[in-house]
């Protein structure tokens, strides 16, 4: 049996967690209502108002990023109201799916993979919605939408606007407040590089006075709750302390990295794999228009002619190496490779160098190494 230590994870996330975080969660539990865990929430909340670009409250609840994603919905959207949720792919789906327990939705879909449709998009605003929810980089498809698009549409038509940042913040160019974002939303698997579990979500003062007005918000992620408790130090209900440390860390990590330069590091990342894809004849997914662009975090392409996902995928895994496919429909169809969290230049290049051996022994790539060239050449550059 495989070890799974040595298994190198070029996924979307969770992404490998450095020795550094694994240390610190091995601190002993302490007191959730304790001067020492305040300290630990307070930085964090610092920590991430700076990733985030924002100065709005920054609250930290113990569930997975789609946790935050309800949150958001939940507490801003009552059943007679109206959201709008802008989908294409798989993540824009669950906004719509969440948005359809809480309110009435409108969605506004593409097919995965395509440009957001910002025209119907405003059109369903100027309907009447009170607020509009999208994936700001959709993992699905590996394509990045325009937020800043969508913020616009939202002040234009008086709506909150929800954004999706779990795979985008902490490792793109993400402007919450610029940007007219009343909910943000991060994931502590994806860029900062933590365990899965935790969710850290920026809320605007605007989106506050909005749940004032809702009747039956939910208990856990009752966000008004988090925000009473988060002025004590505390969270409303008890936190997983282990994650609390992790994230910490993780955030500690990324300070020292610089902001800018972990972007830059990502962007490198991602623009590798292409370059490299690109060498081998591999075709991007995404369909690009004037206003999206390839995600920086994780790269989808098109399963090449002569060989099964299922194939790549064992072939990688039996050399320790773990790749994504396709989610829904596209399962089998296309594949993705992660740039996200603390991986490292050679993380890219040993992933690159295995996948081209391996589409070349099976008669797909010709011209051996010229995979693993251009991914070098643009790390080099960079």
């Amino acid at each position: 049996m495989m070890n799974t230590e040595d298994i190198l994870i070029m996924i979307p996330g969770p992404v490998p967690v450095v020795p550094r975080i694994l240390r610190a969660m091995a601190k002993p539990v302490i007191n959730h209502r304790g001067t020492e865990f305040a300290e630990i929430l307070n930085e964090c909340r610092e920590l991430f108002a700076d990733l985030f670009q924002t100065r709005n409250d920054i609250l930290l609840l113990s569930g997975s990023g789609t946790s935050g994603m309800e949150a958001a919905v939940g507490n801003l959207i009552g059943q007679d109201e109206t959201i709008v949720t802008i989908v294409n792919g798989k993540f824009g789906e669950r906004f719509r799916d969440i948005g359809e327990r809480y309110g009435r939705t409108v969605p506004v879909e593409s097919l995965w993979g395509y440009p957001l449709d910002l025209d119907a998009a405003a059109a369903a605003l100027e309907n009447g919605a009170d607020a509009i929810a999208m994936v700001h980089n959709e993992t699905s498809v590996g394509m990045l939408n325009p937020a800043e698009e969508v913020g616009k549409l939202a002040r234009k038509h008086d709506a909150l606007f929800i954004m999706d940042g779990i795979t985008s913040i902490g490792g793109t160019e993400v402007l919450v407040d610029r940007w007219g974002v009343d909910i943000a939303i991060l994931g502590s698997q994806k860029c900062i590089g933590a365990p899965p579990g935790l969710a850290a979500v920026s809320v605007s003062e605007r989106a506050f006075e909005k749940m004032e007005d809702v009747q039956n918000p939910p208990y856990y992620l009752d966000l008004k709750e988090h925000r009473k408790s988060a002025k004590k130090g505390q969270t409303p209900y008890t936190p997983s302390i282990p994650l609390f440390y992790a994230v910490q860390e993780a955030l500690r990590i990324a300070h020292e990295e610089g902001l800018t330069a972990r972007m830059k590091r990502h962007a490198a990342g991602a623009a590798a794999v292409r370059a490299a894809a690109d060498a081998m004849g591999i075709e991007m997914f995404p369909q690009l228009d004037e206003k999206s662009r390839y995600s920086d975090t994780v790269t989808a392409m098109k399963v090449p002619s002569g060989i099964t996902f299922d194939q790549m995928k064992q072939e990688m895994l039996d050399s320790s190496i773990l790749i994504a496919g396709g989610q829904a429909h596209l399962k089998g169809n296309i594949f993705r490779i992660g740039s996200m969290g603390n991986f490292r230049p050679k993380d890219i290049l040993i992933t690159i160098q295995m996948l081209e051996s391996i589409l070349h022994k099976h008669g797909i790539v010709s011209d051996f190494g010229a995979g693993i060239e251009a991914a070098g050449s643009v790390l080099v550059d960079r």
